[in-house]
This record gives C-alpha cells, structure tokens and sequence, in this order.
C-alpha cells in the first residue's frame, strides 16, 4: 500500500520539477557539497554531525547488503552513527516485493514505493542500485546530498550494469565508489570515497556482486561517519577512461559461434548466466546452455574430435567427460545441461536427440548437425523511459 506524501516532500518528482520557493523568513544558503539548502537559524539544513537522518533508495541484493549495513547502525545505540531510516523502492510484480523491500519490512523500516519518497525531513540520502533518476528537485532536499554506492571504479562502467560488463570484459580489477549524485545524468558527480580490488579468475556476475556489496556497505559506513568532511574533499571524476555499462538485453545471451573465442563465450556465461542463460539455435529450435566449463587439455587430446576441420557450432558428445562439446572461433567449450523443452543433461541430449539423428543421418557430415546462431527479431520500439536495469538481481 502506498503511504501518501506529506509536508515538505509535496512537489513533483519529474525532470525540471519546480524548487518550492522558501518562505519569507528562510535563506538561501549554500549547503555542503555544493547543495543549496534552506536556513532560518534552527538546524534547517541539516545537523553538522550523526546522528543521521537517512532516506535510502535501492531495489537488488546489491542495494540490500548497503541497507542492512545502515540499519545495523541504526540499532547500534553506542556509536549512534543514524537516527532515522526509511526505504523507497520501485513497485514489482512479486508479492514479496524485490530484496530491498523485503528486508525492510522484515526490519519494521518504513518503505514507500517510487515515486512516493518519504515523509519527514532527512539529512542525506543513499542509493544503491535504483535504476530511476532523481530529479533535481528531489536531490536538493537533502542538505547533504545523495550519495551513490556504485560497483566499479568510475569512470569506468557508468551506468545500470557495471558488474555485468566487469566480468564480460575480463577486467582483472574492480571496486567500488561512493559519489554524490548530481542531477539529469548518471553516475557523474563527485568521489568522495574509492576502493580497489583485484577480480577474481573465473568469477561469476554473482558471486562479483557479493564482494563488491560488502565492500560498499562498509565504505558506506565509513563516509557516513565523516560525512561533512568526506563532502568537503570530494574529487572530480577524471575526463579520462570513460566507459559506459549499459543494460543487457536477451539478445545479449545469443551465442555468435562464427565470432566469439571460447574465452568470450565461457567470460558471457559468467557475466549474464544467472540472470538469462545463454542461447542457441539447433535444428531450427531454440536451445538454452546452461552450465558452461572450460575444457581441459586431456579432453581436447580426444583423437575422436574433429579437430581443425570442425565448423564453428560443431557439436559432439564427449563420453568420458559426459558433457557437449562444441566447436567456437579458436577452439572448443564444453556444456554440461541444457534446456530443450525441459532441462537436459548432455547425455539426456545425446541419447534423446544427438545420437538418434545420427542414426537417420548416417551419410550426412556430422558439421550440418551443429548449433547456430539465434537471431531474435527486434523489439517493437517503446516510449523512452528514465528507467533503467540495476546491477544484478
């Protein structure tokens, strides 16, 4: 149920909203980090230390680790770090709601559904995987701005994917950085805090996405508790090293057999798998791959493979192993369970379907029985939204 909006958080929430204009009596001042704020000589822009008076906006499990390190601050009595935490998040076709809402009813917090945004005053406001743009508005409501928890190093990977498209490029370093937003554009605005770590070989989205949330919950915490001081000596992103994560759509999953070495293949499968699994085309059906391993060299050894006469998309059964394997632009990945109408291990593919064509097909080369590319058709084009994807769900 939606909690209806009271005092001053009454405005319009869209691109070039109108700034209520201060009464009479009030100021305008300049409040920290660069945010206008109002004063009137009462604490109205805000209090100079914690405790804190928090808005949190986030959606995914990324999001949920950051408010979990909030609320746990909040119960903490001895530090008094935050005083109030309330939760928006965005509506969802589970009852239950996405991560975030789920956590914050299992902790009594209140939560709003965007656009409703709160009721009350707050001194500063958290995002962590939202996937909406906050007007400007809005952002100047908090006298200390909104801080972003982001999951990569900026300025590289601006934008709703940055794990994703961490892994997908074999980055061998990532991070984490917390910024204060600015409005009309994403992921733009100052550094206050940046940490580093290396990426683990053959880490999944996933399992990425666990480190890097941990990681950010603290950094979080430890901005919080020097919040004025941490404003203060934000630094400009550099022009240089720009690069943008945009959103990973289903035709993303489609492998390019012709095109992509295994590397790329397997480095897809980890950045996307537990989101869309990987997709192909087999005798004019689609065919989804679920569980992709590298092959070893003992496997690749096999004198019954192919070997360089294979075409891109071969596909073979592999006893010993008892996995598909199938024939990309420089080599061989293996597959272990597919999905063909209902989930198959390989061997259930081969008997059920691999080797009965075999036998109808004894004369034909074995390269006309081979996966290919799936071409999706293009999606019917939408009104543009403000939206977009978060890092991982």
């Amino acid at each position: 149920m939606k909690v209806p909006v009271l005092g001053w958080w009454r405005l319009s929430l869209g691109r070039g909203a109108a700034i209520r204009r201060p009464n009479s009596q009030w100021s305008v001042v300049t409040g920290l980090g660069g945010c206008p704020a109002w004063e009137d000589g009462k604490d109205a822009r805000g209090r100079d230390k914690p405790p804190w008076r928090v808005l949190f906006f986030g959606t995914d499990q990324f999001a949920r680790e950051a408010l979990s390190a909030l609320h746990a601050a909040r119960e903490n009595e001895e530090e008094r770090l935050i005083e109030k935490l309330e939760v928006v998040t965005v509506p969802s076709p589970s009852p239950k709601g996405v991560p975030v809402k789920q956590y914050a009813v299992q902790s009594q917090l209140p939560v709003y559904e965007w656009p409703v945004v709160g009721s009350g005053e707050y001194d500063v406001g958290v995002v962590a995987s939202f996937g909406r743009l906050l007007s400007e508005a809005l952002i100047l409501k908090f006298p200390y701005g909104i801080l972003n928890v982001h999951p990569s190093c900026l300025p590289r990977w601006r934008g709703p994917a940055p794990i994703i498209h961490t892994v997908l490029h074999g980055d061998p370093v990532t991070g984490v950085t917390i910024m204060q937003i600015r409005p009309k554009r994403f992921d733009v605005g100052p550094i206050l805090k940046q940490e580093t770590i290396p990426v683990p070989p053959k880490s999944t989205a996933k399992e990425l996405e666990a480190m890097l949330s941990r990681l950010g919950a603290s950094m979080l915490i430890s901005v919080l508790k020097n919040l004025p001081e941490s404003l203060k000596s934000g630094r400009q992103q550099p022009a240089e090293g720009v690069t943008y994560a945009p959103k990973i759509s289903t035709g993303t999953s489609c492998i390019k057999w012709e095109e992509q070495t295994s590397e790329q293949i397997l480095r897809l499968h980890r950045a996307v798998g537990s989101i869309t699994p990987l997709q192909t085309l087999w005798m004019e059906n689609a065919i989804k791959l679920l569980d992709l391993v590298e092959v070893n060299s003992s496997v690749l050894a096999d004198p019954n493979l192919p070997g360089q006469a294979a075409v891109p998309g071969s596909v073979v059964y592999h006893k010993q192993s008892q996995m598909l394997l199938v024939c990309c632009k420089d080599g061989w990945i293996g597959v272990r369970s597919v999905m063909l109408k209902k989930t198959l291990t390989a061997t259930d593919f081969y008997n059920g379907y691999l080797h009965p064509w075999y036998q109808r097909n004894s004369q034909v080369q074995p390269s006309h029985c081979r996966f290919q590319t799936l071409r999706l058709p293009p999606k019917k084009k939408q009104k543009k939204s403000v939206g977009v994807q978060p890092c991982i769900k």
